[in-house]
């Protein structure tokens, strides 16, 4: 029987749970952060119909060149959805700014799910700390999560490395130099707006497609850069 679960009251309104079967092919997307132009040559290669579901793992706006596109072609598509990223959260609270973006696109930043289900797959931005219940995860743990070290950002271990159970999570936020890819999670965020890949998924296929962004936007470190490893794959 497919899990479900059970969540923080205080977030338990922006869980949407789906249904695999409405859906023929399903592909779930990296960190955009405003890449417009590499989303839509990505789409380009999926080739989406209606009848195809898109789920992103948040981070669609900030850091690149034009978050209004990104969020009017995703906002705009019945079929493509989105979990809630930190940097979006940063815009819902205030304490960042976007010119080109309006109160209508600040209401459908706010609109979006922390989490994202179907079957026994999760998709959240940050990440889920398997030492205890999902049900006592506050939303900045589900929006920030990357090590399970207090205060570590990224200092091993990270949470998906060490997580061995079901359900299986898609995730972005930690800049990965490649997909990560577990029997328990699954790692997006190739860094397109660093001048890394923009990563998807395809669910059906069990497979990862990326494109080459045009340019690196904002220069990132090494050193906050995962180079994942321990993987166990699923197939």
């Amino acid at each position: 029987m497919p899990l479900r679960l059970t969540l923080n009251p205080t977030i338990d309104a922006t869980h949407h749970r789906l249904d695999s079967t409405d859906w023929n092919n399903i592909y779930i997307i990296g960190d955009v952060h405003g890449c417009h132009e590499a989303l839509c040559r990505l789409l380009d290669r999926l080739d989406p119909s209606p009848g195809d579901l898109v789920v992103f793992v948040g981070g669609l706006v900030m850091k690149g060149p034009d978050s209004k596109a990104v969020l009017d072609l995703v906002s705009n598509t019945p079929n493509f959805y989105s979990v809630r990223g930190n940097n979006d959260q940063e815009l819902i609270d205030g304490r960042e700014s976007i010119d080109s973006l309006t109160e209508s696109d600040l209401a459908y930043l706010e609109s979006l799910p922390v989490v994202i289900s179907w079957d026994d797959i999760v998709v959240v931005h940050g990440g889920i700390d398997h030492r205890k219940p999902v049900v006592e995860h506050t939303l900045d743990e589900l929006l920030n999560t990357r090590s399970l070290v207090p205060n570590g950002s990224y200092d091993r271990p990270y949470w998906f490395e060490a997580r061995q159970e079901l359900p299986r999570v898609f995730f972005g936020h930690t800049v990965l130099a490649e997909p990560f890819d577990s029997e328990y999670a699954v790692g997006l965020d190739t860094g397109c707006v660093h001048g890394g890949q923009l990563t998807a998924y395809d669910y059906r296929a069990e497979k990862f497609i990326a494109v080459e962004p045009a340019e690196t936007h904002v220069p990132r470190p090494a050193d906050s850069i995962a180079e994942p490893h321990d993987q166990h794959s699923h197939l």
